[in-house]
């Protein structure tokens, strides 16, 4: 169908250039035409056969050319397309203006120059403005709208945005607290996210693929077995590289709040007063508390990084460093409870044999 269209439009412009540059030719070769001239419609037949005859192999070229396009395009995100219209139309307008006032210098090449580059420039700045500006401007209606409407509710929509990042959904905790219903709102999937998400799924380490394709599924289940709202969002900062630093933009644009179990950012969050909940906090906050004193029973599995430290786990992967616990690595021992360190990045116990302390 499209071909067809392209050869259509062949005809169209072999035609339209018969009826004018046909006769202008004859006349060149001095050619009696009276007869040829005195018809329209034979002048356009012949420049239209004329003219598919000499591009017929610029057909498939054109075709080609216009499927890439019509990919292009459709890939792009609605709201790139709008503003970045939006933004264009603005700069006609004003070349427009501006060359309206030019008109009235008399000087030949202002006339007529000008106003093209005029055309050119304003329309340029214009797209890559409302293109590149887009979450601004959308987060400027926005927020001009919140103020303008209704009252706000007690829960605002835009504070129940749940931004994930990729860390979060490769962990595969978030769906089990989304399915608890502990976390409520709208759970949004930045594109940028899971393209890096696609990219580490397709990873030639076998650890890092299996990692991407474990978060791919756990986006399906979160989408198609638990009963909570799930948005993709399609924008992009292009001009920002790294992904952290565009979940943050994001967050600080929709007034959203994101969710990591990355400490570093995590720590960015909270520099750039962005709203954040991390999963790591969540998860330290429903442990078991473990006072100083208390006594433990735990298996010394290795060495610790001090000179005669060992080190053991609890069940749910908490550490315990052991003082002077190297000699008793393989062993299970009671241990005594020293201090607690517990921060975003996970909890750590410290404690010493029991023998040691009854020796003492």
């Amino acid at each position: 169908m499209l071909r067809r269209i392209v050869q259509a439009c062949f005809l169209i412009i072999g035609g339209t250039l018969g009826i004018f540059l046909i006769p202008e030719l004859l006349n060149i070769m001095k050619i009696d035409h009276n007869s040829i001239i005195s018809n329209s419609y034979v002048t356009a037949i012949l420049g239209a056969i004329i003219f598919y005859l000499i591009t017929f192999w610029a057909v498939d070229y054109v075709t080609d050319f216009i499927k890439w396009l019509e990919d292009s395009l459709v890939k792009i995100p609605v709201t790139d397309v709008l503003f970045g219209s939006v933004g264009l139309i603005i700069g006609l307008f004003i070349a427009f203006l501006v060359g309206y006032a030019l008109n009235a210098v008399q000087v030949p090449v202002v006339n007529t120059v000008a106003p093209i580059l005029l055309t050119l420039l304003f329309g340029y700045l214009g797209f890559q403005v409302g293109f590149k500006k887009r979450d601004e401007l959308l987060s400027l209606f926005t927020n001009k709208k919140k103020k303008s409407g209704e009252e706000e509710t007690d829960k605002p929509e835009s504070k129940s945005w749940k931004i994930l990042d990729t860390s979060v959904i490769i962990d595969g905790r978030i769906a089990d607290i989304c399915q608890t219903g502990f976390l409520e709102g709208t759970i949004v999937i930045p594109q940028f996210v899971l393209e890096e998400l696609q990219h580490i799924a397709d990873s030639s380490d076998v650890l890092k693929r299996n990692r991407g394709r474990r978060g791919l599924d756990i986006l399906n289940r979160i989408q198609k077995e638990l009963s909570i709202t799930v948005e993709m969002y399609e924008g992009d900062f292009e001009e920002i590289q790294e992904v952290d630093s565009k979940l943050v933009k994001l967050a600080k644009l929709t007034n959203g709040i994101l969710v990591t179990n990355d400490f570093n950012l995590n720590k960015v969050c909270e520099f750039q007063n962005v709203p954040v909940l991390n999963i790591n906090d969540l998860a330290n906050a429903v442990k078991p508390v473990v006072l100083p004193g208390e006594e433990m029973n735990v298996q010394v599995i290795k060495e610790g990084k001090d000179h005669h430290q060992g080190v053991a786990y609890l069940d749910d992967g908490t550490m315990i460093v052991v003082e002077e616990g190297r000699e008793y690595i393989g062993k299970r021992i009671d241990v005594l409870v020293t201090s607690v360190l517990q921060t975003s990045a996970g909890r750590m116990i410290f404690a010493k044999p029991k023998l040691l302390e009854k020796a003492l």
